[in-house]
This record gives C-alpha cells, sequence and structure tokens, in this order.
C-alpha cells in the first residue's frame, strides 16, 4: 500500500548497501526520495524511480555542515522540505587505541555523528511547520555495547542514541518522533572486506561467513537491508507513533547475550 504518498524522504548514504535498501521500501511505500551519495547515481535514481514516485539526488559531503545544509535547501525548493530523515551515511576504521590516526577518529565522528546532529537540527523546523516528521538514526549494536578496534564507531554510535532520546523528548508532545534502529551485521560491503581476509588467511568462503557471524550473531544470519526499510516504515506508520527516542534491536539475537 501506498502509505507515504505525499511524503518526502531524504537518506544519507543511500546510493549502496543498507541506505539504498531503505530508500527502495519507502519508494515502495509511495514516498518520493532525496537520495544521497558521491558519484553517478543515475543507475540508483532509475532503480528507485520504478515505484513511481519522484526522485532527487544530493551529493553532499556529510563530514561537511556547509554542505548539509545546502542539501535541506535543495530539498526545500525542490520537493518543499523533508518529511522523513534517515541518517544513514557512515564509515569505519579499526585499530587500537593508541594506534588510531587522530584524522580517521575526525572523519568518522563528523560522518557518523555531527552529521546527524546538522541534518537533524536543520529537517526539525520544517517537520514542526507541518505537523508531522519521522527521524530515524541508523546506529548499530556499536551503540550500545563496544568491540575491540572501533573506538570512534562505537563512541559515535553511542553518541547518536543519546542525541536520538534527547530529540525524541524534545518533540515528545508533537507529531514529529525521533528513533535509532541499532543493526548487527549486515552484508554490506565492509563486513564483506572482514569475510574476505578470513579466506585471504586459507578460510573456506562459507566457513568465513559462519565464523564471523558466530562470533557475536546467535541467528547465524545477517540481518538484511529489506529488513531495516520494513522497520523504517514501521516507525514511519501510525503503529509506531508513540515509539520515542527509542534504540530498536534489529540484531539476531546479538544483545541478548
Amino acid at each position: 500500500m501506498k502509505t507515504l504518498n505525499g511524503k518526502t524522504a531524504l537518506v544519507t548514504g543511500s546510493t549502496s548497501g543498507i541506505g539504498l535498501g531503505i530508500a527502495l521500501s519507502l519508494a515502495k511505500a509511495g514516498a518520493n526520495l532525496i537520495l544521497n551519495g558521491f558519484g553517478d547515481a543515475s543507475a540508483v535514481i532509475a532503480q528507485v524511480e520504478h515505484y513511481g514516485g519522484r526522485v532527487g539526488h544530493h551529493g553532499a559531503d556529510v563530514s561537511d555542515p556547509a554542505q548539509i545544509a545546502d542539501m535541506l535547501a535543495y530539498a526545500e525548493r525542490e520537493f518543499g522540505g523533508v518529511d522523513i530523515l534517515v541518517n544513514n551515511a557512515g564509515i569505519q576504521h579499526v585499530a587500537a587505541v593508541e594506534a588510531f590516526p587522530a584524522e580517521r577518529w575526525d572523519a568518522i565522528i563528523a560522518i557518523n555523528l555531527s552529521a546527524v546532529f546538522h541534518s537533524t537540527r536543520l529537517s526539525l523546523p520544517g517537520m514542526k511547520a507541518k505537523g508531522w516528521g519521522r527521524i530515524i538514526n541508523i546506529a548499530s549494536v556499536h551503540g550500545q555495547v563496544g568491540s575491540v578496534g572501533k573506538a570512534a564507531y562505537v563512541a559515535a554510535k553511542h553518541g547518536v542514541i543519546g542525541l536520538t532520546k534527547v530529540v525524541g523528548l524534545e518533540t515528545a508532545t508533537s507529531n514529529v518522533t525521533c528513533n535509532a534502529i541499532c543493526p548487527g551485521w549486515v552484508l554490506t560491503p565492509l563486513v564483506q572486506k572482514q569475510i574476505d581476509e578470513r579466506i585471504a588467511s586459507g578460510i573456506d568462503p562459507q566457513q568465513a561467513q559462519h565464523d564471523l557471524l558466530a562470533e557475536k550473531q546467535p541467528s547465524l544470519a545477517f540481518v538484511t537491508p529489506s529488513q531495516l526499510g520494513e522497520l523504517v516504515l514501521f516507525l514511519c506508520s501510525d503503529a509506531g507513533s508513540q515509539v520515542r527516542g527509542a534504540a530498536w534491536n534489529i540484531d539476531g539475537g546479538w544483545l541478548a547475550q
């Protein structure tokens, strides 16, 4: 059902992976889409346009607040503003704290945390003026637990959940909600790289994937982008209107241990 007809969704980092899966789910539900990501997005735009809504693309580097502001100005000018904001863009770097490059820390905090703040602060006035809005932050199980070598990522994702709680409280009496989704392992290029590293050490490909999942995710199955997209649709629905400031785990049992 086209439950989101007339709504416009902005999904950051949406030209591949989790972001694209979420964008496709929103498009299927009737939303207009503003995609965000680097490079030529023509093939992705055509994929999303298949569902009949309007589709735009803005190549903002979300580590730069000025480019985020330009993206939100584009949304206002071309689509009449943003009704649904999905903060999904993220990067990763793995190293021990004492060996963690300062510039990589700064980049991860900028893209994974500060960008969420800037997109949110710029979207909220329009949502409040319209009397409806949904802000959905793609956090991670690493917003609630730590992992060795992921200091910046874990710090940023913990920050995203804290920010989500504050925005959820500040909008609690309005028709704007703010929530976080906390995926476990999703088979993204970043995760595939970890599997490939195991394969390179001589482990069978299926065994390498199994071993990665078995370390953290009891279901031994990856979360899929389409499953994340369906959860986004629930949070956009009337049924999700009293889910506020939540950090929703979708992690195959990771955090139940």
